[in-house]
C-alpha cells in the first residue's frame, strides 16, 4: 500500500538525512521528501515509481548495441542518451515563460508538469545517470546551474534546462559575461562539483527566497526548518531561522535557532549582532 505522507514520518526521514555522510544521501528521493512537506495529501509512491521508471529507461537505452558506452566516444555517447531520455522520452524541459513559479522548485510539480528550475532538473539527470552507476555532479556555474558528467578521464557540461544541451568552452564564456560582465573570464572554480547537501539547500533556497520576496514569512520559515534538517551544522540557516522567527513573533523559536548559531558560528561580527538579538528576545520573555 503506497505510504502516506505524515508529517511526522517526512520530518523523520529529512532528520535521517542531516545525519548521513554527504555521499549517502539519496538526492533525487531526498528532494521528494522535501516537497512532500507542502503536499502530505499526496503520496511519494507515484513519483517514487517514476524515479525507478526514468532508471529503467536509462537501462533499456544503455543496452542498445548501436550505442557505443565505452573508449573515447563513450561520453559524448552518454551525453546524448541522457538528453534523449530525459529531454525526449520524458519530455523534461525549463520552464522560460513561469521560471520564477514556485512549482519549478517543488520537485513533486516538476514531475507532474515536466518543467522546472535549472536545480530541480538538474537533480533528475543526476538521479538518470547515477542509477547507471556513471560519475556525474552539480556544478554552481554564476547564475546558472549546470551538470558535469565524467567518463574515460574526460569531462562534459550539460545544461538540463536546456534539454540537456552539451555546452562547449565558448558557451561557458557568453554565459558568464551576461553574468557577470565582459570582463569576467572562466576560472577553475567555476566548474568546481557541489555535493548532495549543497544541491538541495540550493532547491529549498530558491522557494525560500521567493517566498520572502512575497512576504510570506510563515513558510518561508517552514522552509528554513526543513533546510536545517538536512543540514543541522548550517550556522547561516539557524541565523536566519532565528530572525525570521523573531519578525513572526516566535520568540521561543527564535531564541533556540540563535542559541544554536552561536554555538556553531564563527563569524564575530554576526555573533555579536546575534547575542545582542537573543538578549533583547530574553527580555521580552520574561
Amino acid at each position: 500500500m503506497p505510504e502516506t505522507n505524515s508529517r511526522a514520518e517526512i520530518e523523520a526521514d529529512l532528520n535521517r538525512v542531516g545525519a548521513l555522510p554527504d555521499a549517502e544521501i539519496d538526492l533525487a528521493d531526498t528532494a521528494l521528501g522535501l516537497a512532500a512537506s507542502d503536499h502530505l495529501e499526496t503520496s511519494r509512491h507515484p513519483y517514487r515509481l517514476h524515479l525507478a521508471a526514468i532508471a529503467d529507461a536509462m537501462k533499456m537505452a544503455a543496452g542498445l548495441p548501436s550505442l557505443n558506452m565505452a573508449g573515447p566516444e563513450g561520453l559524448e555517447a552518454r551525453c546524448r542518451l541522457l538528453a534523449d531520455v530525459m529531454a525526449g522520452e520524458f519530455a523534461y524541459r525549463g520552464d522560460r515563460m513561469n521560471y520564477d513559479d514556485l512549482q519549478n522548485a517543488d520537485l513533486m510539480r516538476v514531475i507532474d508538469r515536466r518543467q522546472g528550475l535549472p536545480v530541480a532538473l538538474a537533480i533528475l539527470y543526476i538521479h538518470a545517470a547515477r542509477s547507471q552507476g556513471w560519475q556525474i555532479e552539480g556544478v554552481n556555474f554564476p547564475g546558472h546551474f549546470v551538470i558535469c558528467l565524467f567518463h574515460d578521464g574526460r569531462a562534459a557540461i550539460l545544461d538540463p534546462f536546456d534539454g540537456g544541451q552539451m555546452l562547449e568552452t565558448g558557451d561557458l564564456r557568453q554565459r558568464l559575461k551576461t553574468t557577470l560582465g565582459e570582463s569576467a573570464e572562466l576560472q577553475p572554480g567555476h566548474y568546481a562539483g557541489i555535493g548532495n547537501r549543497d544541491i538541495l539547500l540550493r532547491l529549498q533556497n530558491n522557494i525560500k527566497v521567493r517566498l520572502i520576496q512575497e512576504g510570506n514569512l510563515p513558510r518561508a520559515a517552514a522552509v528554513v526548518e526543513r533546510m536545517l534538517m538536512i543540514a543541522p551544522d548550517a550556522a547561516a540557516f539557524w541565523r536566519e531561522a532565528g530572525l525570521i522567527h523573531s519578525r513572526l513573533g516566535n520568540l521561543l523559536a527564535a531564541k533556540h535557532a540563535l542559541a544554536r548559531f552561536l554555538e556553531t558560528a564563527d563569524n564575530d561580527a554576526q555573533r555579536h549582532q546575534v547575542a545582542r538579538l537573543l538578549q533583547d528576545i530574553n527580555q521580552r520573555l520574561q
